[in-house]
């Protein structure tokens, strides 16, 4: 992990284009800003690790169609 120090209105860049700026610092609170482009997909750690929890739910809950049953079954019989 790499641990930078960033004053108000600094900023960070990762790569080419994601840059991530310093807000507002009060107390214990940090308000970040993050500049990226459209394409790249940007999370708060919470909502990321609930996303991820909702995807593996639901690709173990979908039933197997009877017709990939019988396709598994004559590849194991062969």
């Amino acid at each position: 992990m790499l641990i930078l120090s960033r004053k108000i209105n600094e900023k960070i860049m990762i790569g080419d284009d994601i840059s991530v700026s310093v807000i507002e610092i009060r107390g214990d609170q940090v308000k970040l800003g993050v500049e990226a482009p459209r394409t790249v997909k940007v999370f708060r750690q919470e909502v990321f690790d609930a996303i991820r929890t909702e995807n593996k739910a639901a690709a173990e809950s979908v039933p197997v169609l009877p017709a990939l049953e019988l396709l598994n079954k004559s590849k194991t019989e062969t």
